[in-house]
Formats: structure tokens, sequence, C-alpha cells
């Protein structure tokens, strides 16, 4: 895979949601499996399954994903900085937007694909099945975030290397290609969104049924 990184994206926390629903997880780790997989032997974090250091896993992952948070944070509103720099042809500023968006999504990739290798062992571990889902989702909204810095990433460097005014046939090109790849990004992160929010709602019913027994 390419190396994905982080972009910005304004203030709604799209980009944030696999970042800021982990916590959830920890709650399925204090209480009993409702759903025992194969491959757990009880129905308890107390007996032979590993559910309980899975936690320590993913609760590690959360660190990794605080990092990325902050990244995002001081990303936030460049692209509409970036907007408005096109928008009176300033090629000086569009150039340093776009290199600061490139260097500031290269900076998180280490931490996401961090992140996301240790859901990827988590879930290899015995856990019950519905904490498995949990993560799988997760995971899938990770990597969906993912594609679209990488895809934002590259809209920025097109501008960086190619953003040129003066030639109106460039110019027109190049936004044109920004203005394609940052629609592309929007998508790819309501995806994300939409896996995380399946995970939060699975988590949700996990615990009631739990509470429930």
């Amino acid at each position: 895979m390419k190396r994905p990184q982080k972009s910005k994206k304004p203030a709604n926390n799209h980009q944030l949601t696999a970042v800021s629903h982990f916590s959830i997880l920890l709650l399925m780790v204090l209480l009993p499996s409702c759903q025992s997989s194969g491959r757990s032997e009880g129905p308890s974090i107390f007996s032979s399954d590993e559910t309980a250091e899975a936690g320590k896993i993913v609760a590690s992952a959360n660190d990794d994903l605080t990092k990325i948070k902050i990244i995002y944070k001081d990303n936030e509103g460049k692209r509409e900085e970036i907007k408005k720099a096109m928008e009176v042809d300033d090629a000086k500023k569009v150039r340093e937007l776009a290199d600061s968006v490139n260097d500031l999504i290269n900076n998180g990739f280490d931490e996401a694909q961090n992140a996301i290798d240790k859901i990827e062992k988590a879930q290899e571990m015995q856990i019950n099945d519905d904490y498995r889902e949990y993560l799988r989702l997760k995971e899938e909204s990770l990597k969906r975030e993912l594609e679209a810095f990488e895809n934002y990433r590259q809209a920025a460097r097109t501008l960086r290397d190619n953003y040129d005014p003066k030639n109106a046939s460039m110019r027109d090109k190049v936004k044109e290609d920004f203005k394609n790849r940052v629609e592309n990004y929007r998508k790819l992160m309501e995806e994300a969104r939409d896996y995380s929010n399946r995970a939060n709602d699975l988590a949700k019913d996990a615990l009631r049924r739990q509470q429930q027994q």
C-alpha cells in the first residue's frame, strides 16, 4: 500500500471517527463475553481467552491514534486556505500550503499504520465474536481514512509541483485534478465514517445484551 497519510478535513471530525470512538473498546474488554468464538474456551475474560490481552493491544493502538488526532487538528482548514489562494491565483501561497499538507500527512502515516497493525493482531487472538467484528469494522474504517488521506496527499503534491497561474491550461488542469481528488477524499471519508458508526452500534448492542443477562 502506498503511504496513505493524513490530510485535513474541516471542522466536523469526519477524519477523526476511528480515533474518537475507540474508547468504547475498553468497555467491551471489562465485561464478560456474550458470544464466545470457536477459538475461545470460555465466556469470561478470566478464562483462557485473550480478551484482556487484546484490550491492552487496542489501548496501545489508541495511543497511536491520539497522535494522529493531534496532527489532524493541525491540518484542519488548510483545504479552504488552498481554495482561497487558488481563487486569487496566489501561486506562492498555494505551493506553501500544499507542501505543508503533504508533510502533515507523511508525518502521521506511521502512527496510522501502527494502529492498524495492532488492531489486526488483536483480531487474531482468542476473543469473542462481537469484539472481533468490532475490531474488523474499525480496521476497515481506518483503512478507508488512510486511502482518503493518500488521495489528498497526491492532490497536494500536484498543486505543489505543477500549479502555475501564468499557464492557464495547466492551471485549469491542476485545479480540476485537485477538485476531483478532494471529492474522492470526501467519499472515502464518508465510507470510513459509516464503518466506524457500524462498529459503534455493534458495541452498544453487545453491551446492552450483556447488561440484560
